[in-house]
């Protein structure tokens, strides 16, 4: 694996990966068996992988975990290239930002809500950043986590609205083998809280069945909401049955759903999600 830092290393880079096909995986590092996913299904879809590792500040808020996100880029440089990546771009903050940026791209509607209005300011840091990865690396695929459902939509909305020519393909979301999905910040979980945490993706499972089931909407939500009090998650920043294309809220069925949620227990807040 060649791991360049410079832009204009990365140009060298990519020239001589000719005409191959490439698959650019994304991340922030503090890789784990999720991401794993993403470079295995990179390998099928293309003849040669790059991967990001850069810690985006725009798109962590002012009281969000941008100083004490984990940085482990020796362990993410090897789990990298025990899976097949072929070349690794990690960029300094000012090779993405230099002095005097002022550009920033917003995705209305599809950001607006959930993520949006509990993270203001967020989803433009994704997209930004996912713009200037994807216009410097020239991928024909790149591959996101399902697990940040809407992020993955607004990042597809970006891609389409300015013509970047890039498959976004979502990968399913990794969990442990009791449904807690992956998450670099499940390491912030103290053990009390990491048994505890398995209550949100139960709590989504029960709102599936529920619905499947006939349920009213509005109850089996509401439902969930109480299953999460139960298990001590101090706060529900959102848990919603949604369009699974535009993000809006639905009360009754519909043809593609997803539910989402957001929730936080201790100190740490988890999203997870399931397709209904």
């Amino acid at each position: 694996m060649q791991t360049v830092r410079s832009s204009e290393e990365l140009a060298r880079a990519r020239s001589d990966l000719g005409s191959a096909t490439v698959a650019l995986v994304p991340t922030m590092g503090a890789l784990h068996a999720g991401h794993a996913a993403l470079l295995e299904e990179a390998k099928r879809r293309a003849d040669r992988v790059v991967a990001t590792i850069f810690v985006n500040p725009m798109q962590f808020g002012a009281n969000e975990d941008f100083g004490r996100y984990p940085r482990q880029e020796e362990e993410d440089s090897r789990l990298l290239a025990d899976h097949g990546c072929d070349l690794l771009w990690i960029p300094a903050v000012d090779e993405i930002y230099p002095a005097g940026f002022a550009t920033t791209i917003s995705v209305l509607g599809v950001s607006e809500r959930w993520e949006g209005e509990a993270r203001p300011g967020h989803f433009e840091g994704v997209a930004t950043v996912v713009a200037k990865l994807l216009l410097s690396v020239r991928p024909d695929v790149a591959l996101f986590g399902e697990k940040d459902f809407q992020q993955l939509a607004v990042i597809r909305r970006m891609a389409v609205d300015l013509n970047i020519g890039v498959e976004i393909l979502g990968v399913p979301t990794v969990r442990e083998p009791d449904g807690l999905a992956l998450s670099s910040r499940n390491a912030y979980l103290s053990a009390d809280e990491r048994q505890r945490a398995i209550a949100l993706p139960n709590a989504l499972k029960a709102v599936r069945e529920a619905i499947r089931g006939g349920a009213p909407v509005g109850a089996a939500l509401q439902q969930a909401k109480q299953l999460l009090v139960d298990a001590g998650f101090l706060r529900i920043d959102y848990l919603a049955l949604v369009d699974a294309v535009t993000l809006e809220p639905l009360d009754q069925s519909a043809d593609e759903m997803r539910l989402i949620a957001a929730a936080v227990i201790g100190t740490t807040r988890l999203i997870d999600n399931l397709p209904v």
